[in-house]
């Protein structure tokens, strides 16, 4: 779960610097912040998302080094971890119970940065404040690209047929990452669905150490697939699952919010305040 949860974060970055539509290429050279996102996740301790950095980031919500990972754990050390990457500066929300607080997201994503002059209570001004001056002081950086994290039950024991139909339709959002989830002992990267099975890639395969080259770039092979994706039936998945989604801009978000309220009439889960 700890790899799978890094392929979701990795994808969140592509999007946020390359574009959803940016493909790899074996053998083509590839822009410089590709080569830095792979480092970011490199197994170093120093690396921001590395495993070591998860699975201890893990004590602090209880899980031992080793400890198995669900997907809400998972996605609570990724938001822990979001607050020290700079670089990426991404605004990690995991919803709680079910419900996507609209108000408490647009709050985080239009943070004003601090700077040495202003009061701490600066930070929360409101981005309308804001609006007349962009540039006032420093402070205003506009939407912080978001990551949406939600964490669901899909049944008690086994995933609940009712939730299929449902479950399908969050992959064809333009803003999905897809769903962490498995079944018993194994954990997957779920990308999208053909018909009644999930398509998705499994982690389970043990790699070589990779590290960065003297230039900054990274042997990248087996951070790509070497065969197609797997397919498992829909109703083999464990009903713990976590869906991920990306909004680079606040239209990005305003428009999953509708979305989620025309296909789902989720109208419970979405709160304004």
């Amino acid at each position: 779960m700890l790899r799978c949860g890094q392929m979701m974060l990795a994808q969140a970055l592509i999007c946020r610097h390359l574009g959803r539509d940016w493909q790899w290429e074996k053998h083509k050279k590839q822009p410089e912040e590709y080569h830095r996102i792979l480092r970011c996740f490199l197994d170093r301790k120093d690396c921001c998302y590395s495993i070591h950095q998860m699975a201890q980031m893990g004590v602090g919500e209880g899980k031992s080094i080793g400890e198995w990972f669900g997907p809400n754990t998972v996605a609570q050390v990724l938001k822990k971890l979001a607050l020290f990457d700079e670089w990426n500066s991404l605004a990690v929300y995991v919803s709680m119970d079910n419900t996507v607080v609209i108000e408490d997201i647009k709050k985080m994503c239009w943070s004003p940065a601090q700077s040495s002059g202003v009061a701490h209570s600066s930070a929360h001004l409101h981005r309308s404040a804001l609006g007349q001056n962009k540039n006032t002081a420093g402070l205003y950086r506009g939407w912080k690209p978001l990551l949406l994290i939600i964490p669901l039950r899909l049944g008690i024991n086994h995933i609940n047929p009712v939730y299929i139909d449902a479950f399908k339709e969050c992959f064809k959002m333009p803003q999905s990452l897809g769903a962490l989830g498995g079944k018993p002992n194994n954990a997957y990267y779920f990308i999208g669905f053909l018909g009644n099975e999930l398509i998705y890639l499994d982690p389970h395969t043990t790699q070589s150490f990779v590290d960065s080259e003297e230039n900054g770039t990274v042997d990248d092979k087996s951070f790509h697939c070497q065969q197609a994706p797997h397919r498992m039936k829909i109703m083999n998945l464990d009903p713990s699952v976590a869906l991920g989604f990306f909004c680079k801009e606040e239209c990005d978000f305003d428009n999953w919010c509708s979305l989620v309220q025309k296909f789902f009439g989720l109208c419970s889960v979405l709160r304004r305040f």
